[in-house]
């Protein structure tokens, strides 16, 4: 397992801090968020996106992916759902990330499925890839497995389990890691007072089932990217999240395979 930390977490801070930050607690590397907010975003200019890629690499860092807000599923037409996916895919390009996040926003796996297949042939000529988080209304890795199975896209498409929602929706880490094996590429840890109050607390000290879901993890052989998600941009009252990172990194070294 490779540690990386979102942008999510630093609400306020540029790239530079981000960078420094990662640095400083042994990260891989940086998750970041597109967002105006963060300096990072589709509307980048060429120029502006050497710029981000050179200073990540600089530091000796990867960019594990980059955190967008397209919803595969949303209910509407495809085309603005395409453009946007496109335009993130071009930008994970440009910046040297392997993958771009998108969220289900609908419930209709065959429209989610797709789009996906619209944008794979782009996709695979950018090499990048599409990763669709447990999140909103498909919460579970039983449901983002349905809909990466309907896209039938292996090579271009995959998962991202975030520890949190599947399990806040009734679904054990064992079942979790059962449906979402074959597409699993990227995990997301934190950890929540409860699967009703979702409020961040430090690794270990809350209710996330983090410890089964990480010797799970070790059983199945998963080497790839574990990302701390700290929400403080939508908890603005934790802690900041240099001093939630050494927990994060803990986590990954005692349950690396």
């Amino acid at each position: 397992m490779r540690l990386a930390v979102s942008t999510l977490g630093m609400p306020g801070e540029d790239l530079d801090r981000a960078i420094e930050i990662a640095s400083r607690h042994g990260c891989q590397g940086l998750e970041l968020r597109l967002h105006p907010d963060t300096g990072v975003h589709a509307g980048l200019d060429s120029a502006e996106r050497r710029s981000v890629r050179e200073r990540v690499e600089r530091a000796g860092l990867e960019i594990s992916a980059l955190a967008g807000y397209v919803g595969i599923c949303e209910p509407g037409p495809d085309e603005p759902v395409l453009e946007a996916l496109l335009a993130d895919l071009r930008l994970a390009a440009d910046l040297g990330a392997a993958a771009v996040r998108v969220f289900p926003r609908g419930d209709d796996p065959s429209v989610g499925a797709r789009r996906l297949k619209a944008v794979s042939g782009t996709t695979a000529a950018l090499g990048r890839r599409v990763l669709v988080e447990t999140h909103d209304s498909m919460a579970t890795c039983t449901a983002v497995a349905g809909l990466l199975a309907e896209a039938g896209c292996p090579d271009t498409t995959g998962a991202i389990w975030d520890l949190l929602h599947p399990w806040r929706h009734g679904e054990s880490p064992a079942d979790s890691l059962a449906a979402i094996g074959p597409y699993l590429s990227y995990v997301q840890v934190k950890d929540a007072v409860s699967a009703q109050d979702t409020t961040p607390v430090p690794m270990g000290t809350g209710s996330v089932p983090l410890e089964e879901a990480g010797a799970l993890l070790r059983g199945a052989g998963y080497d790839g990217w574990v990302s701390l998600e700290w929400e403080r941009t939508w908890y603005p009252q934790v802690a900041p999240v240099e001093e939630i990172l050494p927990g994060a990194a803990d986590w990954v070294r005692r349950f690396a395979a």
